[in-house]
């Protein structure tokens, strides 16, 4: 299983093309999560519900994946994902992920850092941290995508 971890973000990290999905059909997003983080799921069904076709794959060392995807410890948060040539790092709303895919701009990826109420899969009641979704280059290179709440 470490292998499969570890050759998909080795993968994603080389920068190497998903196959191409036709127009209308459900872009593919793969989650690595730990078994027991209810926000991770949470965040999937999230995902699922806004035309994700999402597969998941539980470890206990998530240290190492995000290590393998070049996610630095200020971008880190639950989970860790790959969607096409990008990292998806943390609580993301899938319309910024959709808007990403759609501008296919240079970049390694989008990060949610730390886990901020109100961000999908991490609702507390009418409670809405405000929050950034970073875009970040290869060099971990910062800057704002998306503000939210």
């Amino acid at each position: 299983m470490k292998k499969q971890i570890l050759g998909m973000a080795l993968t994603a990290t080389l920068g190497f093309s998903a196959p191409v999905v036709a127009a209308g059909a459900a872009q593919s997003i793969h989650v690595y999560k730990s078994p027991t983080c209810g926000c991770c799921t949470a965040w999937v069904d999230h995902m699922e519900s806004n035309g994700f076709d999402v597969e998941t794959t539980d470890t206990h060392d998530m240290n190492r994946v995000k290590f393998e995807a070049g996610i630095s410890r200020n971008l880190a948060s639950c989970h860790t994902a790959f969607v096409g040539d990008y990292v998806i790092e943390g609580h993301v709303p899938a319309a910024d992920i959709h808007k990403l895919i759609a501008d296919a701009p240079k970049a390694r990826g989008l990060a949610v850092p730390g886990m901020p109420a109100g961000s999908p899969g991490m609702e507390m009641g009418d409670r809405k941290d405000h929050y950034q979704v970073l875009m970040f280059n290869d060099k971990g290179q910062t800057k704002v995508f998306a503000e939210h709440n």
